[in-house]
């Protein structure tokens, strides 16, 4: 089983397998985005989508970022915390989960 490449759709779902020769020719062809493992072997084939874009998304999709970089007055580049709330907001909550945890 080792000489079988499993084959993706561009959405995820297994197509089956092919041979390794057959994956270097759809490779080579450009019919198929490859992805390899850290040791450069070749791990499986993605199709691509119906627009001809790559299946294998390079980014993982942005969210919400609750740390960032700032600058100190001194100079040094140092990574913050976003605040949550505006002054003691969430002060409440907090002592109530709190307590709820410490209770029997």
């Amino acid at each position: 089983m080792t000489d079988q490449i499993p084959l993706y759709a561009a959405d995820g779902t297994p197509w089956g397998f092919r041979t390794q020769e057959a994956a270097r020719r759809l490779i080579a062809n450009g019919l198929v985005n490859p992805s390899y493992g850290r040791k450069g072997h070749l791990k499986a084939i993605f199709s691509k989508q119906a627009d001809g874009a790559s299946a294998v998304e390079r980014k993982m999709p942005g969210g919400t970022h609750y740390s960032f970089q700032t600058r100190l007055e001194s100079g040094p580049l140092v990574w913050k915390l976003k605040r949550l709330g505006k002054g003691d907001e969430f002060r409440p909550m907090f002592g109530q989960v709190v307590a709820d945890c410490l209770s029997p």
